[in-house]
């Protein structure tokens, strides 16, 4: 059996944004749920987020099978397979499959408008999306248990964007009772799919401003030891374009990522000036250590340890800029093995990440970092 993680340690799972890539997300929670890790919270945007209520709304012997019924489902829809594994005739396939998508939808998820927005009642929901979410919370209400998210045994965070305000939200179920609705705004990203309006205030996606939510857990929680799986499914690094195709996709991986990296980057920045200030207060003689000033700069340097696993999905070479829309049976089986092997080669360093997560100070684990590049 798997060794146990340190009880006085939070375990977080973060779970950004990324559409049909968010398979690899389900994969990464079994094999985590596989090495005994059990996430005492899961904060997610967009697919994220619905990843995140699957994990949170269900008991823990049955959120695997919840999580593969919804990617299942999601994966059912229209597609072409002709039996490519790889090559020009496998990204020929992948892109004819993300086009099915576009034209009729995703099961269980969203569905084309009829009539198209442009035939809409101006102001209207309808008017403002080419999709409508009407099955997503269904799906969402058939798989997920509410009430045992309100319960909040596990805490559950997800963000979305006030669309009059600009203003980024976070719903928590440690502070109101979360319902489909909020799941839903987390991932309403436009023109594709509608505004969700809760409590009078209309939402869109969160990844609108920033696709992850380390930022929240951050702030939200200075006190505990965190020990944090963030889950990044655009990758920083990748090999030079030789297409139009393979620049747009490479536009949109940096993009997407690098808003991951510069939170990541601020917050380790932060924690490690406040290390800095804490060492340099303990080497004050006794004359100047006490005072106002001294206290509280001791106050505002006080921070528990910060240990972040970073799981970071890898390109296929078939793969294009529609990667995120490509939900055929396939390829979603390929992002979920990934999620779990990325998981079971990090825990090979189990070890090393279970004894920073006791140690002061913050620190980052990657062990893909130094894989080769990309094949194209």
């Amino acid at each position: 059996m798997a060794r146990t993680i340190d009880e006085a340690t939070k375990r977080v799972l973060v779970l950004q944004g990324g559409g049909a890539l968010g398979s690899y997300q389900a994969g990464v929670y079994e094999a985590l749920a596989e090495q005994g890790v059990d996430p005492q919270w899961v904060a997610g945007i967009s697919i994220g987020a619905i990843n995140a209520a699957l994990i949170c709304g269900n008991a823990r012997e049955h959120r695997v099978d919840r999580l593969r019924e919804f990617w299942t489902l999601a994966s059912a829809g229209p597609q072409w397979d002709m039996g490519f594994s790889a090559g020009p005739a496998r990204s020929f396939t992948s892109q004819i499959n993300a086009a099915n998508t576009v034209m009729f939808g995703v099961s269980g998820f969203f569905k084309p408008r009829f009539p198209p927005p442009q035939f809409q009642p101006q102001g209207t929901p309808a008017a403002l999306s080419y999709y409508d979410t009407a099955p997503l919370k269904s799906t969402l209400e058939r798989l997920v248990d509410f009430d045992r998210i309100n319960a909040k045994e596990t805490r559950l965070s997800v963000g979305a964007v006030n669309i009059r305000t600009g203003n980024f939200a976070y719903f928590d179920n440690h502070r109101e009772k979360i319902r489909a609705e909020h799941i839903m705004a987390s991932g309403a990203l436009p023109p594709g799919f509608p505004p969700v309006d809760i409590d009078g205030h209309d939402y869109w996606d969160g990844g609108v401003v920033s696709n992850t939510p380390l930022e929240y857990v951050l702030d939200t929680d200075e006190q505990d030891p965190l020990l944090v799986f963030q889950v990044d499914l655009f990758p920083a690094r990748g090999a030079m374009p030789k297409t139009l195709a393979e620049a747009a996709e490479r536009e949109m991986d940096i993009r997407y990522s690098s808003r991951t990296r510069l939170g990541t980057d601020q917050a380790l920045k932060a924690k490690r000036t406040k290390q800095l200030i804490r060492d340099l207060l303990d080497q004050l003689p006794t004359d100047l250590a006490a005072g106002d000033t001294v206290e509280q700069l001791r106050a505002v340097a006080k921070e528990a340890p910060l240990t972040v696993v970073q799981l970071i999905y890898r390109r296929k070479a078939y793969e294009s800029s529609a990667k995120d829309y490509e939900f055929s049976r396939a390829t979603m089986l390929e992002h979920w093995s990934s999620g779990v092997t990325a998981v079971r080669r990090s825990m090979t360093k189990r070890a090393a990440i279970m004894a920073d997560a006791k140690s002061d100070g913050a620190s980052t684990f990657d062990v893909q970092a130094h894989d080769p590049e990309p094949a194209t």
